[in-house]
């Protein structure tokens, strides 16, 4: 196997992660800089938050686009154009006049680049799924596979270790100031060494068949759904927790222990650092177990783990004893592991290659729009109503249920071979 696979499809997602990670790390500042957090604390995060939120409306639209390229020109190419845009996006954040300085015309740029960031990040994933799922062979498919969601939470590690380390040396008044301007520009070298890696790929659809159309879909999104919808549901359903429980316990779990936990923003960032390392360690794990035992008891595993440990978890992260929810943080972040470390070749397994780019970015990215970016917004919201500092966990377990069932309908797919065609 080219060696080069691996890292086309792990650099994609760090960019992507780092990128969104950053944003979800930084929202208490971020609701300070662009909706005049120091007058209304709260209507200011969660408008931080819906901003966060409207990068994952258009993802869907980001996936059939790049979908549709990807499955109709060749993988290569489009995993180049995807991360261009998302580094670009990111960094034009990260330049961006704040509130003080030309009042609510600066939101509305900040949500015209989390726009463009959810076009490109729609369209990364599958491709990068498909393309690794697509050079590996079948015996080591679900580990290989494991590396684009690797990905993701090294990016999701680097954003927490530079945001962690910049709440460490500098005080709020300077990360208001100027600070938080600096992990967004730190997407610059990222994308570069991206871009330099993909436009060195080979294709991992044959060029022949590119050349002459033969086996390619012309309307890739509508085959789709004419011919695999099953297999688009099943993608859907079990994205919904991977996508709830990503952020949750990476993303707005920093922001919980801070606002109900009672810890400071140093000690928070610390945890989520922590659970993201052991997350990590333990994803390659995970796809190799696929590999071993297959999917459909891992993911089913995972998923009612999640059930079981949502509640009990966040009680201990409301306990005010940073042992206790540190602890809790990380056992959370371990069924997520393994649902990252699995689903991206269960999904490949799903789909032709005539439509696999597609199935696996519409599937996966309108789970995103539905529990993804709207995680956090939803936690806040449910916090708010209920005033329950339990209530993020039970909007865990209802996601959890919805995998937990799709997991059931799944046919066992390890060792085979990717369907051609």
């Amino acid at each position: 196997m080219d060696p080069r696979v691996v890292p086309a499809g792990l650099i994609g997602s760090i960019v992507e992660y780092y990128d969104f990670g950053i944003y979800g790390y930084l929202a208490t500042i971020l609701s300070v800089v662009f909706f005049a957090g120091g007058t209304d604390p709260t209507g200011a995060l969660l408008a931080t938050f819906a901003t966060f939120a409207a990068a994952f409306v258009l993802r869907p639209l980001g996936g059939l686009i790049f979908g549709h390229l990807g499955d109709r020109f060749g993988r290569s190419r489009i995993l180049a154009a995807t991360i261009l845009s998302m580094c670009a996006a990111t960094v034009a954040i990260g330049v961006l006049p704040t509130y003080s300085a030309i009042g609510v015309g600066a939101a509305f740029l900040l949500v015209a680049a989390r726009c463009v960031q959810g076009v490109a990040s729609g369209g990364e994933v599958g491709g990068a799924a498909a393309y690794v799922a697509e050079k590996s062979p079948p015996s080591r498919r679900g580990f290989l596979c494991s590396t684009v969601q690797l990905g993701a939470l090294a990016g999701a590690l680097l954003a927490s270790i530079a945001v962690t380390i910049l709440t460490s040396v500098l005080t709020h008044a300077e990360l208001v100031s100027w600070g938080w301007r600096i992990p967004f520009l730190l997407s610059l070298p990222l994308g570069l060494v991206g871009l330099w890696i993909r436009f060195r790929l080979e294709d991992s659809v044959a060029d022949d068949e590119l050349a002459s159309g033969g086996g390619l879909a012309s309307a890739p999104a509508a085959e789709l759904v004419r011919a695999h919808l099953p297999g688009l549901l099943r993608t859907l359903g079990l994205s919904t927790l991977l996508f709830a429980g990503y952020y949750v316990v990476y993303v707005y779990a920093s922001t919980h222990l801070q606002r109900t936990g009672g810890f400071t923003a140093s000690a928070a960032f610390w945890s989520t650092t922590t659970t993201l390392i052991v997350s990590c360690l333990a994803m390659p794990l995970f796809g190799h177990l696929a590999d071993k035992w297959g999917r459909k008891p891992l993911l089913f595993g995972a998923a009612i783990a999640f059930g079981v440990l949502a509640v009990p978890g966040f009680a201990l992260m409301n306990h005010h004893v940073y042992a206790l929810a540190l602890l809790a943080q990380v056992v959370l972040g371990l069924p997520e592991s393994a649902l990252m470390g699995v689903v991206f070749a269960t999904f490949a397994e799903m789909f032709p290659s005539r439509v696999r780019y597609t199935g696996i970015a519409l599937g996966f990215n309108l789970a995103s729009m539905a529990v993804g970016g709207t995680a956090p917004l939803i936690c806040l919201w449910l916090l708010d109503i209920t005033g329950n500092a339990l209530a993020p966990a039970w909007f865990l377990v209802a996601t959890a249920v919805i995998s937990a069932g799709t997991a059931l309908t799944l046919t066992e797919t390890r060792g085979t071979a990717l369907r051609a065609g």
